[in-house]
């Protein structure tokens, strides 16, 4: 695998690949949709793949490979470019699924890595070793493809060449950048947006659940699509004994049973920015690894994300989607918009020490961060107060803590204490065991305290802009009920 391969993947998929299309809807949208053609990217049936000498991938092939699957164009692909049957095709997504749960459950590395071999054995065996490795080559492709598209499996607008940026997005913690972007920090249930490296709307967030936690790292949004369909994944989730939708079966736009209310924002598999969350699900988890907004806050980031993407979207249009809620479009933006995902549970803000619940586990509260948070304001630890420090410290120990009241052990070191690249290789195996249950439930609610905050003398009038015109998603609530009572 490619070093930029590498990177994206290690970096956004092998932690929610093995939820994929959890937020994601079909490829295509239903007949009347309104979507801005580009180029086809999939190869003609004639063009020749070029296997590795031998098929042997590393850990990350089995979720992509299992991700993959979930596309109708990837299994098609597989007939007409490798020739394979249905049957076949049929077999080696049962294996890619199979061997994905038991990566999810492995305890350590050698029970992933058996995992990994059981998988390309039982491929081999199906359709040999050449299509073996012929397929590798299709999935490294596939997710090249994704990297320079990275919008989410939306179609770019002619002439625009996607922004991908798979480095850090920050060069230290709390940075604040000095660009135009989305910056989303997970722990924080928080999103900012930023023009021109001013801060100009803040908004409350729900967050993917730690089964299918929220990605790192930086993405890039390309479109925004009102009355989005939804195509339910072939996820355990999905189907309950109650459930009234059914894997693969496509959820029409405007459905009482489409969870991405009235907008979706890509901004790469498997993620998206979108709607139909209820305020009490802000500030909490409310997704499968997605950004939950009300359809509020979602229309309101709509026009600000289509004016700073070089596009208008106007009060008039938004009704007239809003009326005709069968009717997909989709707004394609001339300039890409950057998304950085987060997760930084150690954040100064005006002054103020914020420390984070450590929502999903990844050991970044301790000592070790919060010195290197600090040293980037040029406070040191041992230079605060008796009591600034032990606040700060005893913060550290409660919000270090899982819901059963355990230490969550320390991380591996990160590139810095933000952690922007996403979690470090034990936190990932710790995640993957956790998402690897069959079992439809989910971790609904965060136990104890979301945030403590200790005010530091010494910090005065530094730190991460603080909120603008916060939007908490309870505002519109208040106003409609207040109309009512009028």
């Amino acid at each position: 695998m490619g070093k930029e391969t590498r990177i994206f993947v290690t970096a956004s998929v092998i932690t929610l690949a093995i939820g994929f299309g959890a937020c994601v809807t079909s490829q295509t949208e239903p007949a009347g949709a309104t979507v801005t053609p580009a180029p086809a990217s999939t190869p003609s049936p004639t063009q020749a793949l070029t296997p590795s000498p031998t098929p042997a991938p590393d850990i990350d092939y089995l979720p992509v490979l299992n991700a993959l699957f979930a596309e109708e164009t990837f299994r098609a692909q597989l007939k007409e470019r490798l020739g394979l049957g249905d049957e076949q095709v049929i077999r080696l997504r049962a294996v890619a699924r199979e061997e994905t749960a038991s990566l999810r459950r492995a305890a350590d590395e050698r029970s992933a890595t058996d995992a990994l071999t059981r998988a390309q054995e039982r491929i081999t065996a199906i359709i040999g070793a050449r299509s073996t490795a012929q397929l590798y080559a299709l999935a490294r492709e596939r997710w090249s493809d994704e990297i320079r598209g990275a919008n989410g499996r939306e179609d770019p607008p002619p002439g625009v060449t996607p922004v991908v940026v798979t480095t850090p997005g920050s060069a230290a913690p709390n940075a604040v950048p000095g660009d135009t972007r989305i910056v989303i920090n997970a722990p924080a249930y928080r999103m900012d947006v930023f023009d021109n490296g001013e801060l100009v709307k803040s908004y409350q967030i729900g967050i993917g659940y730690p089964e299918f936690p929220l990605p790192g790292g930086m993405r890039t949004a390309n479109a925004i699509i009102f009355n989005p369909t939804w195509t339910p994944p072939n996820e355990p989730w999905v189907e309950s004994p109650t459930s009234k939708v059914k894997v693969g079966q496509k959820v029409e736009a405007g459905s009482s049973l489409n969870p991405l209310g009235l907008v979706k924002v890509p901004i790469g598999s498997p993620s998206l920015i979108h709607g139909g969350k209820s305020p009490a699900k802000l500030g909490g988890f409310a997704s499968h690894g997605c950004v939950g907004l009300t359809n509020a806050q979602v229309i309101d980031l709509s026009k600000r994300l289509a004016r700073l993407g070089g596009v208008e979207v106007t009060d008039d249009q938004i009704a007239r989607y809003r009326r005709k809620r069968t009717e997909t479009k989709n707004i394609a933006l001339r300039q890409p918009i950057p998304v950085e995902l987060r997760y930084e549970t150690i954040v100064v803000e005006d002054g103020k020490l914020y420390i984070y619940r450590d929502v999903y586990e990844r050991g970044t509260n301790t000592e070790e961060n919060l010195r290197s948070v600090l040293g980037v304001y040029g406070v040191a630890l041992e230079n605060l107060s008796e009591s600034e420090r032990a606040q700060a410290l005893a913060a550290l120990d409660q919000m270090g803590r899982n819901a059963r009241g355990e230490k969550v052990p320390a991380a591996a070191p990160t590139p810095h204490a933000a952690g922007a690249d996403g979690p470090s290789p034990s936190a990932t195996s710790s995640k993957l065991r956790k998402a690897g249950s069959t079992s439809r439930r989910l971790t609904r609610q965060v136990k104890g305290e979301k945030e403590m905050v200790i005010e530091i003398a010494a910090l005065a009038g530094k730190g991460y802009s603080t909120p603008v015109e916060l939007d908490t998603g309870r505002e519109n609530l208040h106003a409609a009920a207040a109309r009512k009572q009028k």
